[in-house]
């Protein structure tokens, strides 16, 4: 990655237009709902949703931006433009009265996405849907199965809280200006796997983020160098994950195992 320009929030912005209406249709029918726009930047994707939501909320870093966003769509009723950093972003706020859950869509910075991601996962109860874009790297790790060399802590986290499926890939050529790398499009459907699991949220991530402390190791390994003992380890370590394995090749039935086989 150090080779490549990466995308600036506010830097490249979609004009492509048949990708625009293929990553809005992937909301599927929103006529009844609210949606959150993250970075709509001049509003590429904004203008199609304007036509289609009950209720939007774009929340727009830029200040200029999102100027002139308020100026373009200031006949829509519907359209609501919150300025702020959404990693910042209130959710209960924005969509306080809404009784049913939201969906949200966005144009991820690079630099952010991760970060972007852990706000929305610390919100999953308020929502049901995210249709999602990001550099093409970050999405193959998002969307990626155990045992293949992308998958990590990103992807676990991730795949705890929704079910992962890749919408399009887009040349730099779909932006302006072009950037250097290609984008993907994600669709993440919520469904918090924590209950199913029988594991409790925060303590198994924070399980997932040990297990995961340096690639190259074994799970074994890295939960040494994050404080469990090795005779614990040892003596409680379940028959549905192999000693010798790495966090990368489980799934995570495997890991949610381990994890409750260590429980105090």
């Amino acid at each position: 990655m150090s080779q490549k320009r990466k995308p600036k929030l506010g830097q490249n912005f979609l004009v492509d237009d048949e990708a625009r209406h293929r990553i809005a249709d992937a909301l599927g029918d929103v006529s009844a709902k609210t949606v959150i726009e993250i970075g709509p930047g001049h509003g590429a994707i904004t203008e199609i949703l304007a036509e289609r939501v009950k209720r939007l909320i774009c929340i727009e870093l830029d200040k200029a931006l999102a100027s002139e966003l308020r100026f373009k769509f200031r006949d829509h009723a519907n359209v609501e433009i919150a300025e702020g950093d959404v990693l910042k972003a209130e959710f209960p706020f924005l969509l306080k009265g809404e009784t049913a859950k939201a969906s949200v869509i966005g144009n991820l910075p690079y630099y952010i996405t991760s970060d972007i991601l852990l706000t929305l996962f610390a919100n999953a109860a308020l929502f049901d849907r995210a249709v999602l874009m990001m550099q093409r790297e970050v999405a193959d790790r998002v969307a990626a199965a155990p045992g293949v060399r992308e998958y990590g802590l990103l992807s676990a986290t991730t795949q705890m809280y929704g079910q992962v499926a890749s919408i399009l890939t887009l040349p730099p050529s779909a932006f302006s200006p072009p950037p250097d790398v290609f984008s993907s499009v994600v669709r993440l459907e919520f469904a918090p796997r924590f209950a199913e699991l029988g594991v409790d949220a925060a303590e198994f991530d924070s399980f997932l983020k040990k297990s995961f402390g340096q690639k190259r190791k074994t799970l074994g390994n890295n939960l040494r160098a994050a404080g469990f003992e090795r005779e614990k380890l040892e003596s409680n370590w379940p028959d549905a994950v192999p000693r010798e394995a790495r966090a990368e090749a489980l799934t995570l039935e495997q890991m949610a195992a381990m994890y409750r086989a260590l429980k105090p």
